[in-house]
């Protein structure tokens, strides 16, 4: 672990803090579609560039290391769930509720993922585990109770939209599992985007009576999601994750609920009152217990023998527990601005 590594993570994750604000003030006079669709149009052009134009390696070269026509319909598949319908989702809950709640309820977004599985029969339940996910949900709740003041009805169906999200979420993570290309991370990511930026372009023509030219100002910020919250945060992430391990990675990520209070509070205006404040902190709490359940069971199975390995990179891991081998670049991360992106362990 060195401070080079640790100073990315870090970076990644004040980047994604910011970005549920950023979205914030950003719906006052763009569309919640319309924002999808130029943020991701523009991060797809960027990861297009990093894909297809690399120094020092031949066309050839280039041609191999892309996964092939089936494996990208695949993928794109993946790329229409987490990002057309994931922030379709999630444009929509934080126009009707607030960056802050939407800071918060994403955080528990891997509990919610860990009760996917449960219901799937795709992992087991520990005692740990049971009791991270019930605290996590306990905070979701307090969050939610406190939105029962003014516009009370809009912020509820907000708070309802992104925990339905935490869902579709889920079901990109279970779908992103099944990515067999072999690619790198960032090939991955750039036709999950390239496809999700298409998806959330058809859903944008229904908003073109409201269609107005962006301000210089909204053209910035949507650049900045582009460009810093979808590009950038996901070099400094794989970057870091490369000298540390992914526990550590994840547990640095913890970061990202706190400071997106501070940009809710200072960017878009919000005031944060102590039972968000404490829902936020038992969320966390309960995120991280159920991560050490998860982890705990891992740790001993590979000491009494049981299960599989991943030392060989065929294995998968979300950080709902299951961890994959250390220092492995995670296969694909979309940035969703959750503590807790999407990391497989297959490449």
């Amino acid at each position: 672990m060195t401070l080079r590594n640790v100073s990315a993570v870090l970076g990644a994750a004040l980047i994604w803090s910011t970005s549920f604000a950023v979205t914030k003030v950003t719906l006052a006079r763009v569309p919640p579609m319309t924002i999808g669709a130029m943020r991701f149009g523009i991060a797809a052009l960027i990861l297009a560039a990093l894909v297809h134009v690399r120094r020092g390696r031949s066309r050839s070269e280039r041609v191999r290391s892309l996964p092939t026509v089936r494996q990208r319909l695949s993928i794109g598949l993946a790329g229409l769930l987490g990002i057309s319908a994931y922030f379709a989702v999630e444009n929509l809950g934080v126009q009707k509720a607030t960056a802050s709640d939407a800071t918060l309820i994403v955080a528990s977004y891997p509990i919610i993922t860990l009760a996917v599985e449960l219901v799937l029969r795709r992992t087991g339940l520990s005692l740990v585990r049971l009791a991270g996910m019930v605290i996590a949900l306990g905070g979701v709740w307090l969050i939610v109770r406190d939105g029962a003041g003014a516009d009370a009805e809009s912020r509820l169906w907000g708070d309802a939209l992104l925990i339905l999200g935490g869902l579709v979420w889920a079901g990109f993570n279970l779908l992103g599992r099944r990515d067999t290309s072999g690619a790198s991370p960032i090939v991955v990511t750039y036709y999950q985007t390239l496809a999700g930026a298409l998806g959330l372009t058809a859903l944008s023509l229904t908003e073109t009576d409201r269609w107005a030219w962006p301000s210089n100002a909204d053209l910035g910020r949507i650049l900045f999601l582009a460009a810093l919250c979808s590009v950038a945060a996901f070099g400094l992430y794989n970057y870091g994750l490369r000298g540390l391990t992914p526990s550590a990675a994840v547990n640095l990520l913890n970061i990202v609920p706190v400071a997106g209070l501070v940009w809710a509070a200072t960017l878009a205006g919000e005031s944060i009152g102590a039972r968000l404040v404490v829902g936020g902190a038992v969320v966390i709490a309960g995120v991280v217990i159920g991560q050490y359940g998860g982890s705990a069971a891992t740790v001993h199975r590979a000491r009494t023998g049981a299960g599989t390995g991943t030392g060989s990179g065929s294995g998968t891991g979300t950080e709902t527990g299951t961890e994959p081998a250390d220092n492995q670049a995670p296969h694909s991360m979309v940035a969703t601005e959750s503590p807790m992106p999407q990391r497989t362990a297959s490449s």
